[in-house]
């Protein structure tokens, strides 16, 4: 237990920057959409959140991904290693969603999806809030 006492906002900030530090690596903080959103620009240029921009780009839309079936936006042509895929995945979990993110070659072996992943789980938070917060 810690007890703060007679301290100043400061001292509180400095006892909460502590303890976050002394956080457990799997504990994060809640995902910011707004961080998200910057984060969303590694995807931007081949997936979209709107719609009714399907047909306009190389990859598949994002629009409420999270629960979505694997490989199943009607009309896109997924690779066959992203049909496998979705062959043993039914739906997008986030957790799923997340581990694609980090490492889109390490899930889905020969993916044409031309990215490296994010490392940073932080960022991967953000995004997924940035994704929820554009459910339609």
């Amino acid at each position: 237990m810690i007890i703060i006492s007679c301290g100043s906002q400061r001292s509180v900030g400095r006892v909460l920057a502590l303890l976050a530090a002394m956080m457990p690596n799997g504990a994060l903080a809640a995902g910011d959409p707004v961080r998200g959103e910057h984060v969303f620009q590694y995807c931007y240029s081949c997936h979209t959140v709107d719609p009714n921009e399907k047909a306009t780009l190389q990859g598949p839309d994002l629009v409420n991904i999270v629960r979505r079936r694997v490989a199943g936006q009607t009309g896109f042509g997924y690779s066959p290693a992203m049909r496998a895929f979705a062959e043993r995945h039914d739906v997008w979990s986030k957790d799923l969603l997340d581990r694609y993110i980090a490492d889109p070659e390490s899930l889905v072996p020969n993916t044409t999806m031309n990215f490296g992943g994010l490392d940073d789980p932080q960022e991967r938070s953000d995004l997924m809030a940035f994704l929820k917060a554009q459910t339609r």
